[in-house]
């Protein structure tokens, strides 16, 4: 019986190791690489861009116009036009529409996800700015930056329904599952939640050390705010009380974070020049796993969640890309820059 049992224990040992052996192999501890290039045509800056997950599109905002290019080709096949001061884009498939914030001119254009044709403009407020559709309301949310205001548009009538004062200038914006959209206050170093359902605000967060905060992103699941700050932080925020849990070290000029709910990393898009990738360690605790070397001026981007993949624009300039006012482009010379394992 003493040796069935020994010779049990050493069975289930192997075993014991062989399962090991492969968690260990099967964990992904590769570093993230520049893994292609895509040439792009033309001039002017750009600000957000977004991922179609489900139609392989990539859209970019180019100052005056929207590009659409195949998320995995790099191929331009389409182009929205006539939208002054471009800003970002918002989809709503399940009316079939896209909206544009088109900060030069105060207005949303409407198009076609089919055909990109713009089928009508709608007046917002000041600057419209970030934008992002919410499924759950049918209503897209238009953050205004020199209104202080978030324009809500109802998809299907392609109206404003509602105008909402924040207090503050508005820049990117996220939302939980919970009806609540969160909205940063670059110039009040804060987050503002929206109730969506009633379209007011229902609370303002003070972000204790984070200067005018930008880019956001969201991990819905364990209810956490990742919020971008010009003074080379990026600050880690409770979505259900506003408790900030933890500050990291980023790059300089960051204007965009996301967050990828598959793997559990935390992007920033730093203008210096580098992708600041984050996830969280052992003992729950957020770290930098690396800092990527990416192109001076790719300050925003986009992440395609599906292939874990992100966008990074970037170009050469006449001057300093970090510099205030921000100089031109030199034609012909913007790149997006693809970011996976």
């Amino acid at each position: 019986m003493r040796c069935i049992i020994r010779n049990s224990i050493l069975v289930l040992s192997f075993l014991a190791l062989g399962t090991i052996c492969v968690v260990a192999g099967d964990a992904d501890t590769s570093q993230f690489k520049v893994i292609k290039k895509f040439p792009l045509e033309g001039s002017g800056r750009w600000d957000y861009l977004y991922v179609d997950g489900q139609s392989r599109r990539l859209y970019m905002s180019r100052a005056t116009h929207f590009s659409v290019i195949d998320a995995d080709s790099g191929a331009v096949v389409g182009d929205i036009p006539d939208t002054p001061g471009a800003h970002g884009v918002a989809l709503a498939p399940d009316f079939g529409v896209g909206f544009t914030s088109n900060g030069g001119e105060n207005k949303v254009s409407v198009f076609d996800l089919k055909t990109l044709k713009v089928l009508t403009k709608i007046d917002t407020g000041g600057n419209p700015d970030s934008i992002v559709y919410h499924p759950a309301t049918h209503n897209v949310f238009v953050q205004n930056g020199k209104g202080n205001s978030s324009s809500v548009i109802d998809a299907e009538k392609r109206q404003v329904v509602a105008t909402i004062p924040l207090g503050g200038k508005p820049e990117f914006a996220v939302y939980d599952d919970d009806g609540n959209l969160f909205v940063n206050l670059e110039d009040k170093g804060a987050l503002t939640v929206i109730d969506t359902a009633n379209k007011k605000v229902k609370a303002t967060w003070p972000i204790a050390g984070c200067e005018e905060p930008s880019g956001l992103a969201i991990d819905r699941s364990s209810h956490t705010l990742f919020s971008a700050c010009s003074n080379k932080l990026m600050a880690i925020v409770d979505s259900e009380s506003g408790k900030l849990m933890q500050t990291l070290p980023i790059g300089d000029d960051c204007d965009a974070l996301a967050f990828d709910p598959e793997t559990g990393y935390a992007f920033a898009s730093n203008g210096e020049g580098k992708l600041t990738i984050v996830h969280k360690n052992a003992s729950g605790k957020y770290e930098v796993t690396q800092n990527l070397t990416s192109a001076p001026g790719s300050k925003t981007m986009a992440l395609d969640a599906s292939t874990h993949t992100i966008y990074l624009p970037t170009a050469k300039f006449n001057g300093d890309p970090g510099a205030h006012p921000r100089p031109p482009v030199v034609p012909g010379s913007i790149v997006i820059v693809v970011v996976g394992k």
